[in-house]
């Protein structure tokens, strides 16, 4: 198994409910392409050193998750890049 880290910033403008839903959405892609969940958590609200997307600030929530093959991890990529409430994303493998 390999371990990833995923680390993505949320629009600071979303509500709870639909935050909630984002969050909850690309677990369940993870979830639904082989990729097992250790913890998924926001981690903290943070300022950006310099604007994106005329954002100032960004939720940063933290995703760690083992795979066989990394199907869910390519998939989270393609859908984290076309959706409006992620603003950045990383995609850590974890080296045992």
């Amino acid at each position: 198994m390999t371990k990833y880290e995923v680390l993505y910033i949320i629009r600071p403008d979303l509500d709870d409910a639909s935050k909630s839903a984002l969050v909850e959405n690309f677990d369940n892609i993870l979830t639904s392409n082989g990729t097992s969940i250790i913890e998924s958590k926001d981690w903290q609200k943070r300022r950006f050193a310099y604007e994106i997307e005329d954002f100032r600030e960004g939720i940063y929530h933290i995703v760690e998750c083992e795979a066989e093959d990394a199907e869910g991890i390519n998939e989270f990529d393609r859908l984290a890049k076309i959706n409006d409430g992620i603003l950045r994303h990383m995609i850590t493998k974890i080296e045992a």
